[in-house]
């Protein structure tokens, strides 16, 4: 029997709902094997003749098609999985990403995020239903990679916008460092929570003192484009799916404000206007991708807002009926 290093619970392993597709994908899992070199193939067959191994593929084949999808589409990187355990498969789709989105072209830097998203998914998916890992373990990864592709966009867009001649970025060999955008993550991500279908929930903001703005129009009309930009690379559909749904309503007064807001703008905002239930949501903030040091003052600046010294009697009914 070959050893795996994927750690796999005989009593965690989920039996096919479906008998019939799990035949059909078995099958299809073994045909894309004999495609692969002759050492993927083995393994591949290997696994599915392991006590636990094949169960768990068997498991999956007859009760999710959308993880059924991805390991007949990611034989290889499934193998590595079982073969090497989750974080070392991880590592390596992460690898494979590079550092920094700036220089890439952007059709190649979209398909390389929707690879790495289907990756990490199968690989998070094979641990969690292995039993091998934890909820926190399942969602902080799911985090970390939202996290990671956001920060690729981000220094991709940051980098074209340089060479437009709509920025000068101090630091152009790490283009998010001193840039002055700022993303702020909120919800799920901002405390590391997310689940396989949570959508990201983002605050775009600039810092007026920060940016450097060479361009003719205005750097408002940057960074909202940008804001724009940094949605189109990770939500639309193409032949290799989509990275995540991004939701920026969570913005002061998204119903009348731009997609990006200066700093100062929303300052303003959230100590004049902000409602118990924004100032609930900021509780989770944090900052996720440009900008981490600008980030990192705008919420300091809010520490006052967020944690009222003093509560008025409307205030404690606004948290009773959040709490309901």
């Amino acid at each position: 029997m070959p050893e795996i290093a994927l750690n796999i619970l005989e009593d965690r392993l989920p039996r096919p709902a479906e008998p019939e597709r799990m035949q059909r994908m078995l099958a299809r899992w073994t045909e894309r094997a004999r495609a692969e070199p002759e050492e993927t193939a083995l393994a591949a067959q290997e696994l599915r003749e392991h006590p636990l191994a094949g169960r768990l593929l068997s498991g999956l084949f007859g009760s999710s098609p959308f993880l059924s999808g991805l390991l007949v589409e990611e034989l290889p990187f499934a193998v590595t999985v079982f073969r090497e355990g989750p974080e070392a498969a991880i590592g390596r789709a992460l690898a494979e990403l590079g550092a920094s989105g700036a220089g890439r072209p952007e059709a190649a830097l979209m398909r390389e995020l929707r690879i790495a998203r289907r990756r990490v998914a199968l690989a998070v998916a094979l641990a969690d239903t292995a039993g091998a890992w934890d909820l926190a373990q399942v969602t902080g990864a799911l985090s970390d990679f939202a996290g990671r592709a956001l920060r690729l966009a981000t220094s991709h867009l940051l980098a074209a916008a340089q060479e437009a001649g709509e920025l000068q970025l101090p630091h152009p060999e790490d283009p998010e460092r001193g840039s002055g955008f700022i993303l702020i993550a909120m919800g799920k991500l901002g405390a590391g929570e997310l689940n396989y279908s949570s959508d990201i929930d983002l605050i775009a903001l600039y810092d007026r003192e920060k940016a450097r703005y060479t361009g003719r129009r205005t750097v408002q009309d940057c960074f909202v484009r940008m804001t724009h930009g940094l949605v189109r690379l990770l939500q639309d559909r193409t032949a290799d799916g989509y990275v995540f749904r991004v939701d920026l309503r969570l913005r002061p007064d998204p119903a009348s404000t731009p997609p990006a807001l200066s700093v100062r703008a929303a300052e303003t905002y959230y100590e004049s206007m902000g409602q118990n239930w924004e100032r609930a949501a900021m509780i989770k903030a944090r900052p996720v991708a440009g900008d981490l040091a600008a980030g990192a003052e705008f919420l300091a600046h809010l520490k006052p807002y967020v944690w009222r010294r003093n509560l008025d009697f409307a205030a404690i009914r606004d948290i009773h009926s959040i709490k309901r």
